[in-house]
């Protein structure tokens, strides 16, 4: 078996269990024990999960306050540029996460929009603003007040949006957008399929980091908001796969 393969097969094991033993992993894959503890330090240093004593667990996705407390400067660049990238009349989607809080914070009371969001905190601002709101109804994933599952992406089949801003929890070296739940991946692939336009908002430190499940990517989206300086590999994909990024 392949390097890649087992750690796929780790990765599978702890979705299903919730964790995984070296030991375990070692006599199951016929490996030795070191072989597992280099698979689970590379599947940790891309995010996909956390080591624990004599084993691994399921990589759990920050909270939304601690999210708020980071890269607080960039996200309020981000949120600017997006904001006038927003116009009267608009329907709007916004994507769950602290950068797109910071647009629905600026966007508003902009006269006439509408906004739909799966995002709690996003849905208490706009209810006290003039914009029309509309929230997508599902699951709440209580740790990070974002409403995702079947409900909440069925409701969004019935809509098109003018314009819709989006997170990301990891970007891979193939500027691939992940995430960690499947749930998400569905809900966000959905929604930016209705986008007349879509941006993808993201500071820099979204990039090199890898999680379980592929959303879609960067050059699926209208245009990429960022402060990320790209390496040299990078920009080749930008270039080849003509990407429109608008920088800080």
């Amino acid at each position: 078996m392949l390097a890649a393969e087992r750690q796929a097969t780790i990765i599978n094991l702890i979705q299903e269990n919730g964790s995984v033993q070296v030991d375990e992993l070692a006599k199951s894959l016929q490996v030795s024990p070191m072989t597992i503890r280099r698979d689970l330090l590379k599947l940790e240093e891309n995010g996909q999960i956390e080591r624990c004593h004599g084993g691994a667990v399921a990589k759990q996705e920050m909270t939304y306050a601690d999210k708020q407390t980071r890269y607080t400067r960039e996200k309020s660049k981000i949120a600017e540029i997006c904001s006038g990238l927003v116009s009267s009349g608009d329907t709007v989607f916004l994507d769950a996460g602290t950068t797109t809080y910071e647009i629905a914070r600026r966007i508003c009371n902009i006269q006439g929009i509408t906004i739909v969001t799966n995002d709690l905190e996003i849905a208490q601002i706009v209810k006290n603003s003039s914009a029309e709101l509309i929230v997508c109804g599902g699951v709440v994933q209580k740790s990070t007040g974002s409403m995702l599952g079947y409900y909440a992406t069925q409701l969004l089949k019935d809509f098109r949006f003018d314009v819709g801003f989006f997170g990301a929890a990891s970007i891979n070296e193939k500027l691939e957008v992940m995430t960690p739940t499947v749930d998400k991946a569905f809900l966000k692939r959905e929604a930016s399929s209705r986008c007349g336009k879509s941006y993808l908002a993201v500071d820099m430190s979204k990039f090199e980091r890898q999680a379980m499940v592929k959303i879609n990517c960067l050059s699926d989206y209208t245009g990429v908001v960022t402060n990320r300086v790209f390496t040299p590999k990078e920009q080749e994909i930008i270039k080849r796969e003509k990407i429109q990024i608008i920088n800080l």
